[in-house]
Formats: C-alpha cells, sequence, structure tokens
C-alpha cells in the first residue's frame, strides 16, 4: 500500500493551495482573456483524474506502473540522503550496476531500473516527490497541475483558430474522460500529453504566426526532446502534418482551388518525405525506435499482445509482416481500432466499457459527418483550414502507429489519448462548418444580404 493517513491529511492541504494559485492566474488574465473562465475548471477536472488514478490503481489493479514510477523515483529521491553523489550520476541516466547496488532498505528499490525510457520519466518525477513531500497522492496532483500547461496550451491555440467553439474545445480537450484519466496520473502519458500540447502551440506561434522569440523555439525543442526520450512514435506522427501545416499555410494564400488542389499532393508527399529523412538521421538517438527497428518492433508486440497471458482482452486486425506496404494493407483497420475501439461489444470490465461510451460517441459523430457532408466534401472541407488538416493528419498518422503495434484493449485505451483531443476538436469544427453550410441553403437571403 503506498496510500497512507499522511496522504488523506496531505491531499486537502495541496488541493486548496492549488486552487488559490489557479484562481489568481485566471482572475490576472481572464479580463484580457475570457476564455480563462475555463482554466481553473479545466484543471480541477484533471486534478480529479489524478486522484481517480491514484484510487483504481491502489483499490482496483492493486498496483501497477503509476504505483511503480511512485516508487522508482521515491527510491532515487532518497539516495540524496544517502549518497549525494550517486544521486546526481543517477539523474543523469547513468543506470549502471553499481548504482543500483547503492540502494538499500533506507531509499526503498527502484521498481524501473533497465528499462531506459520509464526510468527517464522516474527521474524528471523526482522533483514532484520532494514537493510533495514524499506523498504519492499529492506527487500525482503537482505533476497533473504542471502538466496541464500543455493541455491549456492547446486549447488556447483551438480557441484561437475558431473562436466560436469555446465550449465545444472545452469537451475535446479539457473534459474528455479517457484523456483525463489516462492523462493525468503519474504515468508516462501524461507528460507526453503535455508535451505534444507545448510542440503544436510552440510550432504554431513560431513557424506560423512568425513570432521568432527564442523561448519559444526552446520549448519545441524541449516538447520533442521529451517525446523522444519517452514515446518517439508520437513525434514521428507529429513530424509529417507539422511540415505539411507549414506548407499548407504558404498555400493557403494561393487564391486559385485549381492550383492548391494540383499543389496539395506534392506538399503532403514532400512533408512525408522530409520527416522520413529526419527520422533515418536520428537512428542513433531513437536506439529501438529508429526507423530500421520500429517495423520489426511493431510487428513482434503486435503478436505478443494476442497471447492466451491477457485473457481475451485483446483484438485482431490480421497478420502482417515488417514492411511498409504489408502494414499499409492494414492501415484502415489500425486507424478504426485506435480511434473507435473497444467497441460496447468489446468490453469485459467497467473501465472498458467507459471507454466504449466514449468511442461510441466520437464513431458515431464521425459517421453522421462523413455521411452528411459526403465523402469528398468531408475531406474536402478538412484541407481548407492548416490546423484542421494538421490536425486530423497527426490524428491519422498516431492512430495507424498505435493500431498496428497494439492489439491488447488495455494499452490501447491508454496509447491513444495524444490524438484524441485534436481528432474530436476537428469533428467539432468539421460539424461547425456543416451546420454553415446548412443555414446558408436553409436562409439564402441572409446571405445574399451579407
Amino acid at each position: 500500500m503506498v496510500l497512507t493517513l499522511f496522504d488523506l491529511f496531505l491531499t486537502p492541504v495541496y488541493l486548496i493551495l492549488i486552487y488559490f494559485v489557479a484562481g489568481y492566474v485566471q482572475d490576472k488574465h481572464i479580463v484580457y482573456q475570457p476564455l480563462y473562465k475555463y482554466y481553473v475548471r479545466g484543471l480541477f477536472v484533471k486534478l480529479f483524474g489524478a486522484i481517480a488514478v491514484c484510487m483504481i490503481y491502489q483499490f482496483y489493479y492493486s498496483g501497477g506502473d503509476t504505483v511503480n514510477y511512485y516508487l522508482t523515483s521515491k527510491a532515487v529521491g532518497n539516495m540524496l540522503l544517502k549518497d549525494t553523489e550517486t544521486f546526481w550520476d543517477m539523474l543523469k541516466g547513468n543506470n549502471s550496476y553499481s548504482n543500483l547496488l547503492s540502494f538499500d532498505s533506507t531509499t526503498g528499490f527502484p521498481v524501473f531500473w533497465r528499462d531506459t525510457n520509464a526510468l527517464f520519466v522516474s527521474r524528471l518525477m523526482v522533483p514532484f516527490y520532494y514537493l510533495s513531500c514524499g506523498s504519492y497522492v499529492v506527487m500525482s496532483l503537482l505533476l497533473a497541475w504542471f502538466c496541464y500547461t500543455g493541455v491549456w496550451r492547446l486549447f488556447l491555440l483551438f480557441n484561437e483558430q475558431f473562436p466560436t467553439l469555446q465550449r465545444q474545445f472545452a469537451i475535446s480537450i479539457l473534459y474528455i474522460p479517457s484523456v483525463v484519466f489516462w492523462g493525468s496520473g503519474l504515468l508516462k502519458d501524461t507528460i507526453t500529453l503535455s508535451a505534444v500540447g507545448w510542440y503544436t502551440y510552440s510550432f504554431y506561434v513560431f513557424f506560423i504566426t512568425k513570432e521568432y522569440k527564442l523561448i519559444t523555439l526552446g520549448f519545441i525543442i524541449v516538447a520533442a526532446y521529451l517525446l523522444i526520450a519517452i514515446k518517439p512514435y508520437i513525434l514521428f506522427a507529429l513530424l509529417p502534418g507539422s511540415l505539411i501545416w507549414l506548407s499548407n499555410e504558404r498555400l493557403a494564400k494561393v487564391k486559385s482551388n485549381v492550383l492548391r488542389m494540383m499543389a496539395a499532393p506534392f506538399f503532403i508527399s514532400l512533408g512525408i518525405g522530409l520527416s522520413v529523412l529526419a527520422l533515418s538521421q536520428m537512428n542513433s538517438v531513437l536506439g529501438q525506435y529508429a526507423l530500421d527497428n520500429v517495423l520489426d518492433r511493431a510487428v513482434v508486440v503486435n503478436l505478443d499482445q494476442k497471447q492466451s497471458y491477457y485473457q481475451g482482452n485483446s483484438f485482431d486486425i490480421g497478420d502482417f509482416d515488417a514492411d511498409p506496404l504489408s502494414m499499409l494493407g492494414k492501415a484502415h483497420l489500425a486507424i478504426a481500432a485506435t480511434l473507435f475501439r473497444p467497441y460496447l461489444w468489446d468490453v469485459k470490465n467497467p473501465v472498458m466499457f467507459l471507454s466504449a461510451l466514449e468511442n461510441s460517441y466520437i464513431m458515431l459523430l464521425t459517421a453522421f459527418l462523413i455521411i452528411r457532408l459526403k465523402f469528398l466534401g468531408f475531406f474536402s472541407l478538412i484541407g481548407k483550414n492548416p490546423l484542421l488538416l494538421f490536425s486530423v493528419l497527426f490524428s491519422l498518422f498516431f492512430a495507424f502507429s498505435v493500431g498496428i503495434a497494439t492489439s491488447n484493449f488495455g494499452s490501447l485505451v491508454r496509447l491513444k489519448i495524444p490524438c484524441i483531443p485534436f481528432y474530436v476538436s476537428s469533428l467539432f469544427v468539421l460539424k461547425y462548418f456543416y451546420d454553415q453550410q446548412a443555414l446558408k441553403i436553409k436562409h439564402p437571403f441572409n446571405r445574399e444580404k451579407k
């Protein structure tokens, strides 16, 4: 049991402290940005998600990754009191056998040691261990509060582009249950979700609005570094969409529809090609996620998660080989699995049921828009706004990468959360475009007066 009476006492104290600090931030900005009326609400939904993760992993799962991250961070943090030199060596990433031998009953023992990505996350959490006075729940709250900054930036970005959809974006970015839950606890996903938000917002500010500030470029670099260190495949999905976003922003200024349609495939191909070139130059940094290894890894992971020890809690998109053409043949199944599964008939536990309800809404909204806008009209509208195009491309690239390498529902519901705010926000924008078109058809004279 990592939950103690100390957590029960300390958690309300920190919640009150966070409330007053967040309230100050909201009051400071709301005069100039009315959008900040969602700031405290969105933050406390995320904090509730962090507490929910603690409770469910403690009492339902009886342990798991979030507990292991806490125990590893605790052990590394306690090393500061025992051996300062070894502590700093560990923070630099040295997971040597000699450093492992330095742990004892006074420090506790790290659960993640040989897993480089998980140990990196645990090291990042050490400052939150100190600030929380060693409390498991408070540590989760502080990490969620810090990582809320990236989620909030993403919320600001979408509202800057589509200011009439505040309520819809609050739902798609701040309140979606699966994203709130899996993106708020002591997990990799909390950090990577925030990094995606910071990357997207900073990319927009630096490259699209051309506010060339060193600090903004720094945010892009730090966010990309965190993604490479924790989950490189997220960056794989971001890069093509980013380059296409940049080129499409320039393309949107071309007045001729014919020229835009002719140039679009070229820029999409160019974006994908440049992304592959950039990633191929990073092979030594990416390790097991290097392009040379990632296809083989996808096949191995996909096969592993179909095994009997997952107790049937898996799905099957079919077999494929470790080559791009074979995998592309499964793209439609992989993308559908990521965005819409588990279906209601896949449900085997309460957590899956909640996810299935959410997925059903997303699937029905997608089907409604494709039918109403017609298939070609659906994708034609996407291409008319650069941010919308980026969001859909990132969602599809990411959904493919997750769906092709994941066959286990338990992993799927957690791994897919970075693309869900983008995809659902895109659906809300498309729904808005559809409503506007329907309004013009219903009241044509209003359009003529304008």
